[in-house]
């Protein structure tokens, strides 16, 4: 499956109920599975972004769609970057010839 990193900054609705982000991460991680994905890791961080995000997820549009729905909820904006593993980019730089 795909990987997608995300790089998430709260809202100042997001912040003014910070203690409910392991909730909100834990309801993220059951909507991911339902739609056929899985979260591998979630990280709350210092610096320019509040949490970072790996996910699997089956395809593009099922990650984004993931990604909207969450966003809807007014705590989170989200930077998403699709990832390669070595396998796959090596994939990648062999059709470049």
């Amino acid at each position: 499956m795909p990987t997608y990193i995300s790089l998430i900054n709260f809202t100042d609705q997001g912040i003014r109920s910070f203690k409910d982000s392991p909730k909100r991460a834990k309801a993220f991680t059951e909507m991911v599975e339902q739609m056929g994905g899985k979260v591998n890791s979630i990280h709350w961080t210092l610096g320019s972004y509040d949490l970072v995000t790996v996910v699997e997820a089956p395809d593009d549009a099922t990650y984004t769609a993931a990604s909207l729905k969450v966003a809807a909820l007014g705590n989170v904006r989200t930077t998403t970057l699709k990832a390669f593993n070595e396998k796959e980019i090596t994939q990648i730089i062999n059709k470049v010839g």
